[in-house]
């Protein structure tokens, strides 16, 4: 994790409080179609956020090395002029796109990532609802941008910098903001992104720039409301139990599966797979909904 984002960690603070005593007035003013602050869930982001900065913390000595190991055999002697900053801004955004995309498709990184969906509600404290294995499944994506020749100190600057910029899309209370949106991620876009309306399910998995999603073809725009959390709700507030129900849950079914194959699709099929159809992916869910009379 970037040392930006540990010193940011007190004005996430400062800044949650204002933001839930605006839900609060709001409420109280008869405001019903916010999904607001719900104690319990913002202390179970919040123990979220802290186990992933353990995490992160234990294993960053290992990831430094493994990178400065990809960066003495870098393919390309990129330095670290002005342009390198700005040739790593899109580069960063773009293996983020593919990383947060793939954690989207693939089961067994969805399990790491599924955590962060988890919350009915959406706020500034969501967004420090974080995995405690994602420090892993990030980096067979981040790995390359020092192969590259990007150095790991400025990789590890850029990815601070996406996550801070990312900490302000998780609120209900900035709406749409015009020109905008075409070309960077906003609150907006990234409520779409939390929603489990079947037209909202993976959908916009940019950091800083939505422009990978309208380029790729997973961009949607928010129209109807948005119902945020899975497409089967979490009953439980302990941390430990969002953490690793999916991995408890894939892992199960891979074991029980009736084949070697079936075995392999349970951890490497998108979300929602099964081998008799009895449960749907994303993309066969919209399918339906496009079929249907």
């Amino acid at each position: 994790m970037s040392v930006l984002v540990y010193l940011a960690v007190p004005v996430f603070f400062a800044l949650i409080a204002p933001e839930r005593r605006r839900h609060l007035a709001l409420r109280r003013a008869g405001r019903r179609d916010l999904a607001g602050y719900e104690r319990r869930d913002t202390v179970a982001s919040l123990w979220m956020g802290f186990g992933n900065v353990v995490v992160a913390a234990l294993v960053q000595g290992s990831i430094a090395l493994l990178f400065f190991f990809a960066y003495e055999h870098r393919i390309f002697e990129i330095g670290n002029g002005a342009w390198a900053f700005v040739a790593l801004f899109f580069a960063e955004d773009l293996v983020y796109y593919t990383w947060h995309r793939a954690s989207h498709e693939v089961r067994f990184l969805w399990a790491a990532h599924e955590n962060h969906h988890s919350s009915q509600h959406y706020n500034l404290s969501t967004a420090l609802r974080q995995s405690w294995t994602t420090p892993f499944t990030t980096v067979p994506f981040y790995i390359w941008l020092p192969l590259l020749g990007f150095h790991p100190l400025m990789v590890q600057a850029q990815v601070g910098i996406s996550l801070l910029y990312q900490f302000w899309l998780h609120t209900e209370l900035v709406g749409r903001l015009g020109h905008f949106e075409r070309l960077l991620n906003t609150p907006s876009h990234h409520r779409v992104h939390h929603g489990t309306n079947v037209e909202y399910l993976d959908r916009n998995h940019g950091g800083i720039l939505i422009v990978w999603d309208r380029l790729f073809g997973t961009f949607e725009p928010e129209r109807a409301p948005v119902h945020f959390g899975l497409t089967k709700n979490l009953t439980t507030f302990d941390p430990f139990r969002i953490a690793f129900h999916e991995w408890l849950a894939m892992l199960r079914e891979a074991v029980r599966a009736g084949s070697l194959r079936d075995a392999l699709a349970y951890l490497f099929a998108p979300p929602g797979w099964s081998p008799d159809g009895s449960t749907f992916t994303a993309n066969q869910l919209r399918a339906a909904r496009r079929e249907a009379p």
